[in-house]
């Protein structure tokens, strides 16, 4: 009767913490999502996911990388949108989208401890970002998460969208 009991109790404690490891997965959205899926899972990049999609690069940031991506905040599309007293489909709908969403991407997987003041960066628009440090700002636009790791590459999270 004991060895039973036992048995019961080992097993419902299996089942506890199997069902406690795939929450734990859960909390981290980076560990096995690409950079498009961690981005859309944050919540915070609705208005970069919808850019994305319509300039066509939702495939190529799903690809194998690695990746560095300057990501803007929808705050910093909101802020982007009153400077140039825009709409969000008119931004979707300029021509040179697909060139301000590839200013955000540097080929290669670069980390925050990787960086260095004046570095320079090439994105995949064949334009130069300027890295400094203290804090880490790329051109104008300051990094307010670093290091945010999906499995093609690493995501910045910056305050302000980049224009070549």
């Amino acid at each position: 009767m004991k060895k039973r009991k036992l048995a019961v109790i080992l097993f419902m404690l299996m089942m506890v913490m199997s069902f406690s490891s795939g929450v734990f997965a859960a909390e981290n959205p980076g560990a096995k999502k690409d950079i498009v899926d961690t981005a859309i899972a944050s919540g915070d990049f609705t208005v970069l996911a919808a850019a994305l999609e319509k300039a066509g690069l939702v495939e190529t940031l799903k690809g194998e990388g690695p990746f560095t991506v300057f990501a803007p905040t929808d705050k910093a599309f909101k802020e982007l949108l009153k400077d140039l007293n825009i709409t969000t489909e008119q931004l979707l709908a300029r021509r040179d989208l697909k060139d301000i969403l590839l200013h955000h991407v540097v080929p290669g997987k670069v980390m925050s401890a990787d960086l260095k003041e004046g570095m320079k960066a090439t994105t995949l628009a064949k334009k130069d970002v300027t890295i400094s440090l203290n804090p880490i700002k790329v051109n104008n636009a300051t990094v307010v998460k670093p290091d945010i790791e999906a499995t093609n590459g690493v995501i910045h999270v910056i305050d302000t969208v980049l224009l070549p």
